[in-house]
C-alpha cells in the first residue's frame, strides 16, 4: 500500500517508537502509583517525554505540559476550562471539529458568543483583521496553525503579538504542524497549545497534550485519581495533575518520546523540507491535469505538507474508493471534520480528496500517486 494519509494519522512509526513501545508493555507498571520498580519504570519515562515536549515546544516548565488522549481531548480541556459565561471567543473558517463543537456547545450552554474569521475561495483568512472583532467581552483568539484541508498556516508569531497587545489568551490547535513546523510557545505568545502525537511527530495513537505558557485559571474537564492528595475531595490544583486524572497512557508516550528521539536526530527542518518537497513534486505532476481541480492558497510559502483536490465531476468518496480499490493508495475524501472551510471553497456537499505526506514516504511513492490521478482523470 502506498499510505498518503499522513494528515490523519501516520501509518508508519520510526523503528524505534515501535520498539520503545512493545518494551514499556512488558516493563511499565502504572506510573505515579507505586513505589516499586515498574510503577518508577513508568514514572520516569512519562516524566522524560513531559521534559522533550516542554522543549520541544519551548513550553517554559515541564509541568506545564499536560498529556491528554489526542489534540481533541486537549482542545476541550482547554475551551471548556478557561471559556466562562458571557465570553466572546474570536475563530476562523479553518477549524477542525474539534475546536468548533466545543465552542459551539458553550455558545447554547454557557451564552459564548462567537465571532469567524472569513476564507476566501482559496482558503486564505485576513487575521490582521483580528481586532476589528474584539470586544469588551472578549477572552481568546483560537485558531489552528494549519489548516487540514488546503495546508494554509497561519501566522502565530503574528496572531501571538495582536492578542498580546489586546490582553486576550491565544489557544493554538497544533495538530497539523507539530512535527513539520517550527513552534516557539514564548516568541509566538501562545498561551495554550494543544497538539496530537499520532500524526506528524509519528507517534502511537491516544497521545496528545496541552502545554501552558504560565498558570491559567483553567477548571479541569475531568476529574478522578491522581495517585496523590486521595483525600482531598477536588482535583489536586497543582499542574500537570490538575488536567490527568485518571492512569495515563504511559507506554504510548514511551513511543512519543521516542518518536521526539527521532525527530531531533534527522532534524526538524530536514523533515519539514522533505515533505515540502515530497508535497511541491506531487503538485507537480497533478496542477495542469485539466480535470483536476485543486485547492489551497499555492503563493505562500508557509504550507503543511497536503494536497486536496478533486477530479473531474466524480464524488471525493468515489475517486478515494478507486485509488484504494484499483492502485492500493490510502487517502482521505469527505469534509476532513472541518465543514466551515469547505462551505468557503464551495466543497461543502462534495467534499476533497486529500493527500497528505510524511518524512517517511518516497518519491516513487508520490510519484505513482501522481500517476494514479492523471489515470482517472484521463478515464
Amino acid at each position: 500500500m502506498i499510505y498518503l494519509d499522513n494528515a490523519a494519522t501516520t501509518l508508519h512509526k520510526p523503528s524505534q517508537t515501535v520498539r520503545a513501545i512493545a518494551e514499556a508493555l512488558n516493563t511499565f507498571g502504572n506510573s505515579s502509583r507505586g513505589t516499586h520498580s515498574v510503577s518508577l519504570s513508568a514514572a520516569f519515562s512519562v516524566y522524560e517525554a513531559r521534559v522533550k515536549i516542554a522543549e520541544f515546544f519551548n513550553c517554559p516548565k515541564p509541568e506545564y505540559a499536560a498529556f491528554t488522549l489526542n489534540a481533541t481531548h486537549a482542545l476541550n480541556i482547554a475551551i471548556n476550562g478557561l471559556l466562562k459565561e458571557g465570553d466572546h471567543v474570536i475563530s476562523t473558517d479553518w477549524e477542525h471539529n474539534s475546536v468548533l463543537r466545543p465552542l459551539y456547545r458553550l455558545e447554547a450552554e454557557r451564552q459564548v458568543s462567537l465571532s469567524f474569521l472569513k476564507a476566501d475561495s482559496k482558503g486564505r483568512t485576513d487575521f490582521l483583521s483580528i481586532p476589528e472583532y474584539i470586544t469588551p467581552k472578549t477572552r481568546a483568539v483560537i485558531c489552528t496553525h494549519a489548516s487540514n484541508v488546503t495546508g494554509n498556516m497561519a501566522d502565530l508569531e503574528m496572531i501571538g503579538e495582536i492578542a498580546r497587545r489586546h490582553g486576550l489568551l491565544f489557544i493554538v490547535d497544533a495538530s497539523q504542524s507539530a512535527g513539520f513546523a517550527d513552534i516557539d510557545m514564548q516568541k509566538m505568545n501562545i498561551d495554550v497549545l494543544c497538539y496530537t502525537g499520532h500524526k506528524g511527530l509519528m507517534g502511537p495513537q491516544g497521545t496528545g497534550g496541552i502545554c501552558l505558557r504560565e498558570p491559567l485559571d483553567i477548571r479541569p474537564f475531568y476529574c478522578g485519581g491522581t495517585g496523590v492528595q486521595s483525600h482531598n475531595q477536588r482535583q489536586p490544583e497543582q499542574l500537570p495533575t490538575l488536567l490527568e486524572a485518571g492512569t495515563l497512557n504511559s507506554h504510548g508516550l514511551a513511543g512519543l518520546s521516542a518518536s521526539l528521539d527521532f525527530i531531533k536526530e534527522i532534524g526538524l527542518e530536514n523533515i519539514r523540507a522533505k515533505e515540502k518537497q515530497l508535497a511541491e513534486l506531487f503538485l507537480k505532476q497533478v496542477k495542469d491535469c485539466e480535470s483536476v481541480t485543486i485547492y489551497g492558497d499555492f503563493e505562500s510559502a508557509q504550507r503543511a505538507p497536503l494536497i486536496s483536490l478533486n477530479i473531474g465531476d466524480l464524488p471525493s468518496g468515489t475517486a478515494a474508493d478507486i485509488l484504494a480499490l484499483q492502485y492500493d493508495i490510502a487517502v482521505r475524501p469527505g469534509i476532513h471534520c472541518a465543514p466551515r472551510i469547505h462551505e468557503a471553497l464551495g466543497t461543502a456537499e462534495r467534499g476533497a480528496v486529500r493527500f497528505s505526506f510524511s518524512y517517511l514516504n518516497t518519491e516513487a511513492e508520490v510519484m505513482q500517486a501522481a500517476q494514479a490521478v492523471k489515470e482517472i482523470a484521463e478515464a
